[in-house]
């Protein structure tokens, strides 16, 4: 990859597009120079601000896609991102439509879902949209997502048929198809190198009307099927891997839904034993009374029946 400098940054910046390829090409290359991440955020929102409206857009793109992708080698984008964003938030809503606004707050609703950000930092960042004072309520999560034109992961899974006799998840065969996920498709970095590093040719038809001779064609046909394989094998990838995340998005819910109904049943019979303790105590107050105000026999005169002395209330009550 091409060493980092805020030139070459700019350039590619203003190469961007909203594909996704061009996204992920430019965010792996991002990463890959993450060390320079301070002066990237920076410069990122400072192009921003230069670009046109329906273009910011493409810019919030790739600042999710960078955030996302670079947990896993660090934290540096996830909190040099967070200085910038809220001043992003403004920049990219002001003067959008509609259906941009919805956008941005979709890339918002997903940080919050994912924990990627808090919700307090998020409900910040939209408080500070232009025309919004800090004292105006947000706009909660649930109505939040009605107004997306497209349900998430989540809702696909909440509206999932729930079964009449449903089989309790396993907990071992959940944790390890959770443990499988985190080497999908999606995580699989090598792939993503190598179609971030797929010439710009294969996925350019104005650059046919350069080729001038057929050996350039020949070559350029051979490259554009080698990217036709792995990314149509790559999209299989993802699709089967979007697939198991929906089935163990579902695994999940049956399984907390399992474990709530086992905390309320909990919580009844602690319910009942609390109960019963209580009785049980009121009951031994009232004999612990009684015993104290039974005659000690022991203090009557012996009549000489060569019986044994009977036990005391004190004796009684100690045993």
């Amino acid at each position: 990859m091409s060493s980092f400098s805020d030139s070459n940054f700019v350039k590619k910046l203003g190469e961007l597009n909203n594909t996704q390829q061009s996204i992920q090409t430019l965010s792996l290359w991002l990463i890959h120079h993450r060390k320079h991440s301070k002066t990237i955020v920076q410069v990122w929102l400072r192009e921003m601000q230069r670009v046109r409206a329906t273009h910011r857009l493409t810019f919030m793109y790739l600042a999710n896609d960078v955030i996302q992708n670079s947990k896993k080698k660090g934290p540096e984008f996830t909190k040099d991102f967070a200085t910038v964003l809220p001043d992003a938030y403004k920049i990219s809503t002001k003067d959008a439509d509609d259906k941009v606004k919805k956008s941005v707050d979709r890339i918002l609703g997903i940080w919050e879902e994912r924990g990627v950000y808090s919700k307090n930092f998020i409900d910040q960042m939209r408080q500070s949209k232009p025309g919004v004072q800090n004292n105006e309520k947000t706009t909660p999560p649930a109505k939040r997502k009605k107004m997306d034109e497209m349900p998430s992961l989540r809702e696909e899974i909440e509206a999932m048929p729930k079964d009449e006799n449903p089989v309790v998840p396993d907990a071992e065969e959940l944790v390890k198809r959770l443990s499988d996920l985190e080497h999908s498709a999606s995580s699989d970095a090598a792939v993503r190198e190598k179609i971030a590093a797929l010439p710009p040719e294969v996925s350019d038809v104005n650059h046919l009307t350069k080729i001038t001779d057929k050996e350039t064609a020949v070559k350029l046909f051979r490259q554009v099927e080698d990217a036709c394989i792995l990314l149509s094998e790559y999209n299989f990838r993802l699709n089967a891997e979007l697939e198991e995340r929906k089935q163990v998005g579902k695994m999940l819910r049956d399984f907390l839904m399992c474990q709530k109904e086992h905390v309320v049943k909990g919580e009844e019979k602690l319910q009942e034993s609390k109960q019963r303790l209580e009785k049980v105590g009121v009951v031994r107050q009232e004999l612990m009374s009684h015993i104290r105000n039974l005659p000690d026999l022991s203090k009557l005169p012996d009549l000489g029946g060569g019986l044994a002395p009977l036990p005391s209330a004190g004796d009684l009550f100690s045993q």
